[in-house]
């Protein structure tokens, strides 16, 4: 069983009629994800890779029984497409969607809070449970093999790389989540590793981290009070200069705060070991 999703899990897609939409709805099918159907407004009675589209995602809910949402909505609109699934009862909000505004985020991230349900992004690749063969998201398909080794990242493609290093050498995951580059995401490094400590089939852990923000230096306070797991760190933009931002809106430097040396030094005082470059992830655990 996966930390937050397992093979039971029953998703929806928000914005199912578009290309991303379509594209990645059979990617997760083709994986194994139970998809059981899309929403698209004024789309209702088409089907899209033989799945059932629903004009809301309450009339969804109550047909299918869905329990997670992937929003592949434009971001003008994201925000209320999140809004309406929680409303709709879905209890784990997987929000795709890159360039959406930091207070539409505090907005659907909260209202997550008040009904007791999970968001993971926005800007986020996914969350993929390898032996559940279930994934939510744009994670790519080939990459995963099952094991006991839990991942969390903000980056979506060094989080392919270090997938992909730790497979080639015959080490499996447990469940592997990015939580997105924005400055404001809905699961945090913290919410990840509590997932991680909780999950019996989870004996090791990795996280990848990058400048800016302060969310590693927590993510290290946590696992010295609370994870008994073995804890691997990888830090990325350590040559970034300051107070330029880095492909992520939360990857930015300022007044001499959220620097790769900062994040490193925390993780090591935390007894975690800090890995110079993601290929070096199989050196680091046992698999």
């Amino acid at each position: 069983m996966g930390a937050i999703i397992d093979d039971e899990t029953k998703v929806i897609v928000q914005g199912i009629t578009g290309h991303q939409g379509r594209f990645h709805s059979r990617a997760m099918m083709d994986f194994g994800t139970n998809v059981v159907g899309g929403v698209t407004p004024g789309k209702g009675g088409e089907e899209v890779n033989g799945l059932p589209v629903f004009d809301t995602v309450q009339d969804a809910v109550d047909e299918t029984g869905a329990d997670a949402s992937v929003v592949f909505v434009p971001a003008a609109f994201a925000r209320d497409a999140a809004l309406e699934a929680l409303d709709a009862g879905i209890e784990l909000v997987n929000v795709i969607t890159e360039h959406i505004p930091v207070q539409d985020a505090i907005d659907f991230g909260h209202y997550a809070d008040y009904e007791d349900a999970r968001v993971l992004g926005p800007n986020c690749p996914g969350i993929c449970a390898p032996g559940d063969e279930t994934k939510l998201g744009i994670l790519p398909n080939r990459i995963f093999s099952p094991g006991n080794v839990g991942i969390v990242s903000r980056s979506g493609t060094l989080t392919y790389e270090m997938v992909g290093a730790l497979s080639e050498a015959g080490i499996g995951q447990s469940t592997v989540i990015g939580i997105g580059g924005d400055q404001t995401p809905g699961t945090t490094f913290v919410d990840a590793l509590e997932c991680f400590e909780q999950d019996p089939d989870t004996d090791e852990i990795i996280l990848v981290g990058e400048i800016g923000g302060t969310a590693e230096e927590e993510a290290a306070e946590y696992i010295t009070r609370n994870v008994s797991k073995p804890v691997h760190a990888y830090i990325a933009g350590r040559s970034a200069p300051q107070g330029k931002q880095m492909g992520h809106a939360g990857a930015i430097v300022t007044r001499g705060k959220g620097t790769a040396e900062s994040k490193i030094e925390a993780f090591e005082n935390a007894g975690c070991e800090v890995m110079d470059f993601p290929t070096d992830a199989p050196d680091y655990v046992k698999g």
